[in-house]
């Protein structure tokens, strides 16, 4: 059944037919707010709330076959407010005194070496990724979150296919740079 079906459907009174186009949408709609956003810890309120929002407002959708575009436009605004609005709001670590270092929460006590080195590498990497320019973090995180083809990507960012390899390449190009240099400074070369 195509988007424009369930749609169709959900607007008829069948809101199960809205779940199966969140479970379509949510990986895509995850990514997004994750490359926005540059916060998987947020990107995951942030896609639940654009999904909501596409729920309260799905009657207001022209054209039902471009459902995910629609969708993945009501996620931008959501990041874009909760961008705003973190700048606002935002708490420096320093306020919470000598010796808080929010790293120390990410990796259990109790986990054994492998598994502690593993999650410091995820970190390293997830930090660079956050890091990057928006565009190639956005590319990057659609891509591996969401497996999409470079046409598929190339439409949802409204891009070329030819576009979407160049930023993904240039990612990948920066993150190995980085990880490279990282690794040369914590070893000392």
């Amino acid at each position: 059944m195509t988007d424009g079906e369930l749609v169709r459907q959900a607007l008829t009174g069948q809101p199960h037919c809205y779940g199966e186009l969140a479970r379509r949408w949510s990986a895509r709609v995850l990514a997004l707010c994750h490359a926005k956003t540059g916060s998987s810890h947020a990107a995951e309120d942030l896609a639940q709330e654009g999904l909501l929002r596409g729920y309260r407002a799905l009657g207001t959708l022209k054209e039902p076959d471009k459902f995910g575009p629609w969708l993945c436009g009501i996620a931008q605004r959501v990041c874009f407010d909760w961008l705003k609005n973190k700048q606002t709001a935002q708490v420096p670590f320093t306020n919470f005194g000598e010796g808080c270092n929010p790293a120390d929460y990410l990796t259990s006590a109790a986990a054994d070496d492998q598994s502690a080195q593993h999650a410091e590498e995820l970190h390293r990497l997830m930090q660079e990724v956050e890091r990057l320019p928006e565009q190639y973090r956005e590319v990057l995180m659609l891509y591996y979150y969401q497996d999409v083809t470079y046409q598929e990507l190339a439409k949802m960012l409204d891009v070329s296919a030819a576009t979407i390899n160049a930023r993904l390449t240039k990612a990948r190009a920066l993150l190995r740079q980085r990880l490279s240099t990282a690794l040369e400074v914590n070893h000392g070369s």
